[in-house]
């Protein structure tokens, strides 16, 4: 029976496993940003492998704000949950710097782990945190961010929960300095590395020389990191990409490009070729599922 409910209803399983066998394979895991259920099910029927929550396109579509340190972790749980409900691939979530002191970061791990996320993301800003390519951003201390990774790693229900250990040492303390930070992190206990916006592949691929770890590459277009193939990162050393908000900007872009016809034209039909139909948009949701399931426990009329 479960096969053949839609996902929305079915519980996956094994999916922390799946991403931990996808780390420890052969290519490049590359990994979308979602922000929502639509661009969610875009990348799970786009057959990528995983997905990432960006908090940064979290925070815009749901509080209209930058990724500015407004979003509260309720509000960033309740979004990653629909969205890891939605998808039968492993989810990766950004969650800032873990909302709050130790206890918190464990409270974080163990919501995550419950709302069906394979991969925790956690950082070295201190609160409120700035965009990783934007300026403004603080630091907290080695050892308190170390103390985030081990409280992190230590509250896992799964062992195979994937904590990933992002620093933004890069800016204002140099590169090396963002190195030992994440070895720092490494032996905390993070399972994957992630230093942030380095500013050449020269530096990108120091880096990953100097890694214990998986290291994750943050492609963001217009960003402070060259935005490089597939194949070149693989070659760099990266284990793992994100393209953390490309679908935001296309989808930010392509919904003014819509906005100029209608107000133009007066209607949208010179549009019609770019999206999805009616009946497309809801094949994206598996509406013929739902309908199923809805008609196997419907009453036909004039039987009740």
């Amino acid at each position: 029976m479960s096969g053949e409910l839609p996902v929305g209803l079915r519980l996956a399983t094994g999916r922390s496993a799946r991403l931990r066998q996808l780390l420890a394979g052969p290519a490049l895991l590359q990994v979308p940003g979602a922000f929502d259920c639509v661009s969610a099910r875009l990348v799970d029927t786009a057959g990528f492998p995983a997905l990432y929550v960006t908090g940064s396109g979290v925070s815009m579509s749901a509080l209209g704000a930058p990724d500015v340190g407004m979003l509260s972790f309720a509000e960033i749980l309740d979004r990653v949950k629909r969205i890891a409900d939605c998808v039968a691939i492993p989810v990766i979530a950004d969650a800032d710097t873990g909302y709050g002191g130790p206890l918190n970061v464990m409270r974080t791990v163990r919501e995550m782990e419950r709302a069906g996320v394979s991969g925790i993301q956690i950082e070295d800003q201190a609160w409120p945190k700035k965009c990783g390519h934007e300026p403004g951003r603080r630091l907290v201390s080695t050892a308190e961010m170390v103390g985030r990774i081990r409280a992190a790693a230590d509250a896992r229900l799964d062992p195979d929960t994937v904590i990933v250990a992002r620093t933004d040492a890069r800016a204002s303390e140099g590169l090396e300095a963002a190195l030992d930070r994440a070895a720092a992190y490494a032996e905390a206990g993070a399972d994957v590395l992630f230093v942030e916006a380095p500013e050449s592949a020269a530096e990108m691929r120091r880096a990953c020389a100097a890694a214990g770890r998986p290291m994750l590459a943050n492609m963001v277009e217009g960003g402070r990191t060259p935005v490089v193939p597939a194949a070149e990162l693989a070659a760099i050393g990266y284990r793992l990409a994100i393209y953390p908000n490309s679908l935001t900007r296309i989808m930010a872009r392509m919904g003014q490009l819509l906005l100029q016809e209608l107000g133009a034209t007066g209607t949208t039909a010179g549009m019609a070729d770019r999206m999805l139909d009616h009946t497309g948009l809801w094949s994206l949701f598996e509406h013929e599922r739902w309908y199923a399931v809805e008609a196997r426990y419907t009453v036909p009329p004039g039987n009740a």
